[in-house]
Order: structure tokens, then C-alpha cells, then sequence
């Protein structure tokens, strides 16, 4: 959550932000009347409580009546203090809840905006490849070649799940490992993740793992959740945690499964890889202090697009509107690379973000580091996508595709897949199959 001393002082910048995010659950200024509530209540506490103990002192000294009307006046006290307390409790739960529902502060040149539209294009790189064949989105390409599977994963376990065949696994690993190394040679420590995370650590991530909205798969009977993302079992890994200044930068590139529901995911543009339920995906995580932050964040969108460049995939750099923007997110990049299928002539479609939480994270997971004066501060948070790598294999697929059926591996990758295509294989999984 943000410091209510922050939104005290400029409550007009964080209405401000709730205004142009499109967030409806939370008012600014009423926020701010019941923490003078909070505030008023807790005083009166603290009030009676130090009477009491001035009577309770006194008590030892007094005899007779004197005694008997201190006593008498304790009862009334302790009995008005039970009251408060009930009601300070009520005020402090409701506080609380407004207290994190609160987003993040904006920087004053975001775009403004509530839809995908409304983000701001700051560069392309590379030109879209002009094919002299029909060209075949990735779903045909990957039953041709036999190396993705929907149906089976349908009867498996449902919709918008997928085996991964041949050449496509080793392809994925590939895509791992060239993103674990770059990242290692970078400085970034390695993690692999958990695939569940307590209720406590999503909140604190900013995620909301119930209601209706939620994009979270809840473990039934537990207070465990299917993780969207390494973003936040990194944060339940680094919460409650004083890191010494001096270190930070801490840049951490973990892997993890990713799990989202997607509800409303459906249609042309969402099809085959694009949304799917479940993934893999390399994620950066840096804790910084605030200082350095806004750096930091431009060196994960350098990052990650280095590792769109050395996949030689066409791309585009886009700034995310406030309307856009989660919760945490105080500025954020994504990355869109070229997708020959989607639409219908073609388009953009997201493969990395990057974000600066700044210290909206930090706080919820009490995530702080000793500054030079030896007081202890909350960090800055920032995430950002290396590779998720279904999207990434839809990208190679429909890109590197050839006339005669056949895909090309980019050649940053031919070191991890120990070759250069992938071709229609002799014996596909359908050839064991009885047919009668």
C-alpha cells in the first residue's frame, strides 16, 4: 500500500490517478476522512488508557471513599475503553481495506486513456517480412510439423491448454536457457519458483486472487494460489527483508510455470498461443533503491529489447496508459512483436512487460534497505519479461516460417537446439496410432 502520509499531502495526485485508471472501488478523499476517524479514535484510546493508569496509581494511596470513587471511576473508564476499542477496530479494518486499494501514483507525462489504443508507440524496430507464399499462422504450421497439440490437451484437461511436441520442447528449453544466460552474464542472480503462493504474498504482489475479476486459480480449501507469474512468489521470496544499501541493485531472473484463467479470452485475436491458460516464462525482478529506480527501469526495457533484437523478431515499444496500468505499476513498457496471423493482415501483439512498482509492493511485503544514515527505507520494486515463451514460439513459428512447410530457428537459438529448422517430421505422433 502507499504511505497515507504521501496521499495526505497531495491527495489530488493520487485522485488524480484513480481518475484516470478507471478504478471505481476506491474514493481518495473518503479514504482520507475515516483515517482522521482512525486517527481521532486511536487518541481517545491512548487518553483513556494513560487516565487509567494514572487511577490505578493513585489507587495504591487513596483509602476509604476517596478509594472507592476511584475505583468507581476506573469501572466507567474501562468500560467506555471497551467500546472505543470495538469501535477502533471496526474503523481500522475498514481503513485498512480502502488503504489497499489504493494504486500506485502516476509520472505526469502518462498517456492518458482506459484502452490498448490509447498506449503511446514510441519506436518500431525492424521491418515485417513480405512472404511470397501464403503465409500460415501458427496453429497450422504447428499440426504440419506436428509439434503443437490443443486437441489432446483439450481431452486432457481443457480448453486453451496444449502439449508441446518434438522440435516445439526442445524449442521452449532453447528460448530458457538463451534467456537464463544472457540474464546470468547481466549480473542477475537465478531463481526457480514455487508454483503456489499464500493469499498474503498475491496481495501484497497487488494481485487480487478472489472475485470475479480475478485472472487467479485458487486452490480449493487452502489460502494457496496458482501463481500468474514469477513476479510474485520473487516478492514472497524477498518480503521481509532489510537488504544493505550498498548492495543494490538485486536483479533476480527466476523461472516459474504462469497459470491465468483469461476469462473473455476468446475470438481471432486470442486463438492457439496468444492466451492459453498455462505457460512458461523467464521474469526479471530488481529491488533498487528509489533513487535509481527510474534507471533501472529503462535497462530491463534495454533487456528485453536485446532479446528481441538477437531473435531477430520485428518489433514495437509501446508506453502504457494510465487506463492500462495495473495497481502497481507507477510506469510501464511492453513490447509487441510481429504476428504474420493475427488480424487479418497482420499486427503487433504483446511479449514483454516492464514496470517500476516504486515502493507500492515494498510496503505490502515490507521490502526495505538500510540507507547511508543507517535508517531503514522501503525499496523500489520493478519486474519485467524476458521471455514467456508461448507467445515467443507463436512469434518464431509464423516468422520464420518457409514455402516448404518448414521453420527456421533463429540463429541466436542453434547453439541450445543443436539445429537450424524444423522440418515435417518422417514418423509424427499420429503414424502409432491404430487407424481402424
Amino acid at each position: 500500500m502507499k504511505d497515507i502520509k504521501k496521499i495526505l499531502k497531495n491527495p489530488e495526485s493520487f485522485n488524480d490517478s484513480v481518475l484516470k485508471r478507471n478504478i471505481k472501488n476506491i474514493d481518495i478523499y473518503a479514504l482520507l476522512k475515516l483515517y482522521k476517524e482512525y486517527i481521532k479514535i486511536k487518541k481517545e484510546i491512548e487518553e483513556v488508557r494513560s487516565e487509567l493508569n494514572l487511577i490505578a496509581n493513585s489507587i495504591k494511596k487513596l483509602s476509604g471513599a476517596e478509594k472507592t470513587e476511584a475505583i468507581s471511576k476506573a469501572t466507567g473508564l474501562k468500560g467506555s475503553l471497551k467500546l472505543l476499542e470495538e469501535n477502533f477496530k471496526t474503523v481500522e479494518e475498514n481503513y485498512l481495506n480502502q488503504m489497499m486499494f489504493v494504486p500506485n501514483d502516476l509520472p505526469d507525462d502518462t498517456p492518458e486513456g482506459f484502452k490498448e489504443d490509447n498506449n503511446l508507440q514510441i519506436k518500431k524496430i525492424s521491418t515485417p517480412r513480405k512472404f511470397d507464399f501464403r503465409p500460415l499462422n501458427h496453429l497450422e504450421i504447428g499440426s504440419k510439423l506436428d509439434i503443437i497439440d490443443f486437441d489432446s490437451a483439450t481431452k486432457t484437461t481443457g480448453a486453451k491448454f496444449y502439449f508441446l511436441k518434438n522440435d516445439a520442447l526442445i524449442l521452449e528449453m532453447a528460448l530458457k536457457s538463451f534467456a537464463v544466460n544472457l540474464l546470468k552474464k547481466k549480473g542477475f542472480l537465478l531463481l526457480k519458483t514455487p508454483d503456489l503462493a499464500k493469499k498474503e504474498i498475491l496481495i501484497g504482489s497487488g494481485f487480487n486472487p478472489r472475485g470475479n475479476e480475478s485472472n487467479i486459480y485458487n486452490i480449493e480449501d487452502t489460502d494457496m494460489s496458482l501463481v500468474a507469474t514469477a513476479e510474485i512468489t520473487v516478492g514472497g521470496f524477498l518480503s521481509n527483508t532489510v537488504f544493505k544499501g550498498e548492495v543494490l541493485p538485486l536483479k533476480f531472473a527466476a523461472e516459474s510455470h504462469c497459470f491465468r484463467r483469461e476469462a473473455g479470452g476468446a475470438g481471432r485475436e486470442n486463438r492457439g498461443l496468444y492466451r492459453v491458460h498455462q505457460f512458461d516464462k523467464i521474469e526479471m525482478y530488481v529491488v533498487s533503491t528509489p533513487e535509481k529506480s527510474n534507471e533501472i527501469l529503462e535497462e530491463l526495457l534495454g533487456i528485453e529489447e536485446e532479446i528481441y533484437q538477437k531473435l531477430e523478431l520485428p518489433y514495437r515499444v509501446l508506453r502504457i496508459c494510465a487506463g492500462d496500468l495495473g495497481a502497481p505499476a507507477y510506469k510501464k513498457y511492453d513490447i509487441e512483436a510481429w504476428m504474420p496471423s493475427k488480424g487479418l493482415n497482420g499486427e503487433y501483439g504483446e511479449v514483454t512487460s516492464t514496470s517500476n512498482c516504486t515502493d507500492f509492493q515494498a510496503r505490502r511485503l515490507n521490502i526495505k534497505y538500510k540507507g547511508q544514515d543507517g535508517a531503514k527505507k522501503f525499496a523500489h520494486t520493478l519486474n519485467g519479461t524476458a521471455v514467456a515463451t508461448s507467445r515467443v514460439i507463436l512469434a518464431i513459428l509464423e516468422n520464420y516460417q518457409q514455402e516448404d512447410g518448414s521453420v527456421l530457428i533463429p540463429k541466436v537459438l542453434q547453439p541450445y537446439t543443436g539445429f537450424d529448422k524444423i522440418a515435417i517430421p518422417a514418423r509424427p505422433f499420429d503414424s502409432f496410432k491404430d487407424k481402424e
